[in-house]
């Protein structure tokens, strides 16, 4: 077990960081952030920080000198960095486990190994693997790089009647994965920690909603049967038993109308879908990370209140650099702001959310609906 007083390193300087050392400050840790150059809300909690690239051999060097054990608040780090990290400290969750997370061909290579459900897909790296690869998938169907890919970049809806040449075209050069369409009914998510001792803790399932490929609001207790719930919960769990996890990860799921799950991503860190956690569990899944990486015992995963969590883009932001008006916000007493300090708002940028806690999930779904539209100035 780490005690309080140790330095975490942080690898990574983004709003997850930022969150995670303030959780780690409440716990009495210290933290140092590696930013890897990157602008890093994360720098003005942090009590150290190093602002350099991630292929900075001084960096890596200085960062592996200086703290005692290691974290990563998002998975786009170079495989050798990661691996130099653990060669000196240890470094939760693993280059392995973030290295499978971090690619989707490797990331659906591991769910089809393990006997995981996710949708049927080929690999491809020409324009005549995917013409194959549209004739065996068959469409409706989704192309996504295997690299880099988040909040819906990096892929392409294909409908049928595409020419492989034209739409490879704009995926030439990288790897990719063709994935059959999933007419999902729902997508959900489900948090689950792991102590690397067989220990779990498995949070309650949110169920999504996005805007332009980007998360719009998280509800939460999702409004499922409680059997399907369940069935997310142990999948959830069996993904990270899978991974030999150690730390917190969130676990995309397709939701079929007959309640069947099928995976859709894996991220092994903490997630925008669970930052209702903040609060409405007996522990955020900033604290729980703080504990899996730590070695402590894992918390109560309890949900304290329904809630909503509204996300907040830079579209809701007046000009770059003038926030919204705040006022009706926190005149809903059930409301609670958690912005990340960014210096300036761009259209589909995550700048904050908001989480809104009420009797059920209805009331705060419209209580959340009618602050976004207030803020877009649709009201």
């Amino acid at each position: 077990m780490k005690p309080p007083g140790t330095l975490i390193g942080i690898i990574g300087g983004g709003q997850l960081g930022r969150m995670f050392c303030t959780a780690a400050r409440q716990m009495g840790y210290r933290t140092l952030v590696w930013t890897g150059g990157l602008e890093a809300p994360a720098m003005a909690v942090a009590d150290e920080a190093i602002d350099a690239p991630f292929d900075s051999t001084e960096a890596l060097a200085e960062f592996a000198s200086r703290v005692e054990i290691a974290t990563v608040e998002f998975e786009n780090i170079p495989r050798q960095t990661l691996e130099a990290v653990a060669s000196e400290v240890p470094l939760h969750p693993s280059p392995e486990a973030l290295t499978i997370c971090q690619n989707r061909e490797r990331e659906k290579a591991f769910l089809r190994s393990n006997g995981i459900p996710c949708a049927n897909f080929e690999v491809v790296s020409n324009a005549e693997e995917l013409a194959a690869a549209m004739r065996s998938i068959g469409t409706p169907s989704v192309l996504k790089t295997a690299a880099f890919g988040y909040d819906g970049k990096g892929q392409r809806k294909l409908e049928g009647g595409e020419d492989p040449e034209e739409v490879w075209k704009d995926f030439d050069g990288a790897r990719a994965v063709l994935e059959a369409f999933i007419p999902f009914e729902r997508e959900i998510s489900v948090m689950v920690a792991c102590d690397g001792k067989g220990n779990t803790a498995v949070y309650d399932p949110a169920e999504n909603r996005h805007r332009h490929h980007i998360l719009d609001v998280s509800i939460v207790p999702a409004r499922i049967p409680e059997e399907h719930a369940e069935d997310a919960r142990e999948l959830a769990k069996t993904v990270a038993e899978a991974l030999n996890y150690r730390g917190i990860m969130g676990v995309e799921f397709f939701q079929l109308p007959g309640g069947e799950l099928i995976v859709n991503e894996m991220a092994p860190r903490p997630h925008n879908s669970g930052h209702h956690t903040l609060n409405a569990c007996a522990t955020s899944q900033f604290e729980q990370q703080v504990r899996a990486v730590c070695g402590l015992p894992l918390g109560s995963t309890r949900l304290l209140s329904p809630v909503v969590m509204l996300n907040l883009l830079g579209d809701m932001w007046p000009e770059e650099t003038t926030a919204p008006d705040w006022t009706p916000l926190f005149a809903d007493g059930g409301t609670s702001l958690h912005l990340y300090g960014k210096r300036r708002a761009a259209g589909r940028r995550k700048m904050g959310h908001a989480n809104l806690l009420g009797p059920d999930v209805e009331d705060c779904l419209s209580r959340a609906e009618g602050l976004k539209a207030g803020f877009l100035g649709e009201s």
